[in-house]
This record gives structure tokens, C-alpha cells and sequence, in this order.
């Protein structure tokens, strides 16, 4: 039986903000971007001009691996934290260096990047979005 899973990413209305920032950090490419507007109009429960502008589901694909995102639902509680981390694992170190950079602007180092035991470049990064990443230069 074959599987795959990916981290889904829920925002407060800035969702779209979030796809574009990680498309540049990460170096992905958007495979598209719906918002709720873009469904049928529901006559019974119409929605705000916001509530059209927000995201439904968007999808980033970086590498082999693939990002979802959405918006919540105008009124829905919403609480960023920590209870979600990305591990990102590049190759290259000067491609984890760029990747840790980019996602540093604005966000907050957590562990800076250095060598371990079990990697040559490692790192821990929390973004201007509240979202958490490992950074791992895979061992030989």
C-alpha cells in the first residue's frame, strides 16, 4: 500500500502571504490557489468580502514534498504555537545556509545552524509566521 502525507498549514487571513513567503525561501512552485470565494455563492449563508479573499486550499510543492495551506473560517478560533515543526533537509550546506536565511527575516533562530553528530549542518528556525522549522544537512 503506497501512502503520502503532508504538512497542512492553517492561517488567520494571511494565508496567500504565507504560500509566497515559502515559495521564496523554500524555492517552491505554487500548483494553485483557491479561496473561498471561488466556490459556488451559498444564498443562505452569503459570505463577507474577506471571507471571499481567504484562502480554501492552497498547494506549494517543494521538491518532492508538498505544502498545504488554508485560512480558518471567519469567527473560528485560531491560535498559532508550536504544534507543528517542518523538517527541511537540503543537500547542499550553502542551500541550507540560504534556506535558514531566508526563513531568519523576520522570524526568530531557535538553534543557530552548526555541526552535530548526526549532521554536518543543523538548525532550528521559527519563522514570522509562528511555524517552526529543522533544518538538516542529511550525514554521508
Amino acid at each position: 500500500m503506497s501512502i503520502s502525507l503532508n504538512p497542512y498549514l492553517f492561517f488567520d487571513g494571511n494565508a496567500r502571504e504565507a504560500v509566497q513567503f515559502y515559495e521564496k525561501a523554500l524555492g517552491g512552485k505554487v500548483i494553485g490557489i483557491m479561496t473561498y470565494g471561488d466556490m459556488p455563492a451559498d444564498l443562505n449563508n452569503p459570505l463577507s468580502d474577506d471571507m471571499k479573499d481567504r484562502v480554501m486550499h492552497a498547494h506549494l510543492k517543494v521538491g518532492d514534498g508538498d505544502l498545504m495551506f488554508s485560512d480558518t473560517f471567519e469567527g473560528m478560533p485560531y491560535q498559532p504555537g508550536d504544534t507543528i515543526q517542518i523538517a527541511i533537509h537540503p543537500k547542499e550546506e550553502s542551500r541550507a545556509r540560504d534556506i535558514f536565511a531566508a526563513l531568519e527575516d523576520g522570524g526568530q533562530v531557535l538553534i543557530p545552524l552548526h555541526k552535530t553528530d548526526f549532521s554536518p549542518l543543523y538548525g532550528m528556525v521559527k519563522d514570522r509566521f509562528g511555524v517552526s522549522f529543522n533544518v538538516n544537512v542529511p550525514a554521508e
